[in-house]
């Protein structure tokens, strides 16, 4: 049986008889580090795993409150025992304050520091797990705003988490509607940046005309009306992330000014020559093939590729239908919270229609017509005839195979006459021109089995 890995001990003092006494009292259980120093010690923390530091309060270069600050700086995590020969009160107090885990005065008996260092280290495993389940909840709790469970979203979020650490940029292509800007939000905000601004530019919004001064901000008199300085939103977002929405649609001599920034880390503002330098981490999101533009001349290759550090594609909703009815559900709390009335629910004959519906504006299509359900509908719970939605685009879904296509049809055309008659199964053979019994097998094959009336 494979044994336990020790756990490193750093041991700093400048008395090599109380160094060599702690390395002999805690080689036994821990893997021993000696430092006669601060910079031996800087040494020893760089090149090594440290998973606990007994560090004297005085030393030859430095003083150890100034080490104890240090080390936490670096890693908050990393517990530190202070040792000193003298008992001052103030010193102590000093100690705790920085973030020294105790505070033991010389001559020390072993069995104290074995006791202390082992509680010690106790703390920062609670610590480190603490540190991973929050980070395994995240991947269950709801991501941001986004509502999704199906297998190509989950990926999304997994890879998300992956490159949210990072300052990379990252380029989301996808169609409209499928909320671009949330997952951009979503790795801002899982990054180390999240305390800091996070500023949104639609680059199809703002007409090119203003589009420079948009980004880098301006002097007083740089053009006609600017009667005073302003600074862009580059400046307004440092140490944040910018968003770059519609990013296809920024004009060609701009993107070599939004290179340079990526680049260099710095720009001017309009009407001045000084340099400003900027820490901001870019999100571009685009819903045009970037590629054929390139080939167009309408985007540019070596932006493209500093963008594209971290691609990132969202799937159409028709491409994950198994969400859809989580976000009927969603909006329809969401709304009908707002309006203060509205529908309950949607009959599962609505969502198995609307599921089969393949949402050319994706998510912002089915919210708005959430919306507007929740608005003019007065009935607790939503039928297919409830649904203003052109049926005729449920049932006549272009680039199937035929086989997939008539039963798509089959199963929706059914499952609205069945609507129509209230569930009556009678009635709605007759409507629909068949024997009762071949519709009963027909509703077997097509998995339309319960709530419906003989």
């Amino acid at each position: 049986m494979e044994s336990k890995k020790k756990a490193s001990v750093l041991v700093v003092d400048d008395e090599k008889g109380v160094r060599q006494a702690l390395r002999i009292a805690l080689e036994d259980e821990y893997h021993v580090l000696l430092a006669g120093n601060g910079k031996e010690a800087d040494k020893c923390l760089a090149d090594n795993h440290v998973d606990a530091v007994l560090l004297d309060i005085r030393l030859p270069d430095t003083d150890g409150i100034t080490l104890l600050k240090k080390i936490k700086r670096t890693d908050p995590a990393l517990e530190v025992v202070m040792i000193t020969a003298v008992k001052y009160v103030q010193t102590a107090v000093a100690a705790i304050k920085a973030g020294a885990y105790e505070y033991i005065v010389k001559p020390f008996v072993v069995a104290e520091i074995l006791n202390v260092i082992k509680r010690a280290l106790e703390k920062r495993d609670y610590i480190r797990e603490v540190v991973h389940l929050r980070r395994e909840l995240d991947k269950y709790k709801p991501f941001e705003e986004i509502v999704a469970a199906s297998r190509k979203m989950q990926e999304v979020f997994s890879y998300i988490s992956a490159i949210a650490p990072s300052d990379g940029t990252v380029l989301i292509q996808g169609e409209s509607g499928t909320g671009k800007e949330l997952v951009a939000r979503a790795i801002h905000n899982r990054s180390q940046r999240w305390k800091k601004p996070f500023l949104v530019i639609n680059c199809a919004a703002v007409p090119q005309t203003l589009m420079e001064r948009e980004l880098f901000g301006h002097n007083k008199g740089a053009f006609t009306g600017a009667v005073s300085s302003m600074p862009g939103k580059l400046e307004m977002a440092d140490n944040g992330t910018v968003f770059l929405d519609d990013i296809d649609s920024m004009e060609v001599n701009l993107q070599s000014k939004l290179l340079r920034v990526i680049q260099e880390k710095e720009f001017e503002r309009l009407g001045s020559a000084r340099i400003t330098q900027v820490d901001v981490r870019f999100v571009a999101a685009c819903n045009k093939d970037l590629r054929q533009l390139i080939s167009q001349g309408g985007f540019r290759e070596d932006l493209y590729f500093r963008l594209n550090v971290f691609p990132l594609f969202l799937p159409p909703l028709r491409k994950r239908r198994d969400d859809i009815p989580l976000l009927l559900e969603h909006f329809l709390t969401l709304y009908r919270e707002k309006e203060g009335r509205g529908p309950e629910r949607f009959s599962q004959k609505a969502v198995d229609f609307l599921s089969s519906y393949d949402w050319p504006g994706n998510v912002r299509e089915l919210e708005n017509l959430v919306h507007r359900i929740c608005t003019i509908t007065r009935k607790r719970t939503i039928q297919i005839a409830d649904v203003p939605v052109d049926k005729s685009a449920v049932f006549l879904k272009k680039g199937l195979p035929l086989k997939e296509a008539v039963h798509d049809f089959e199963r929706n055309y059914i499952s609205e006459t069945l609507e129509e008659v209230n569930g009556n199964r009678k009635n709605a053979a007759r409507r629909l021109g068949i024997h009762r019994n071949t519709l009963l097998a027909k509703m077997n094959q097509l998995g339309l089995k319960g709530g419906y009336r003989k």
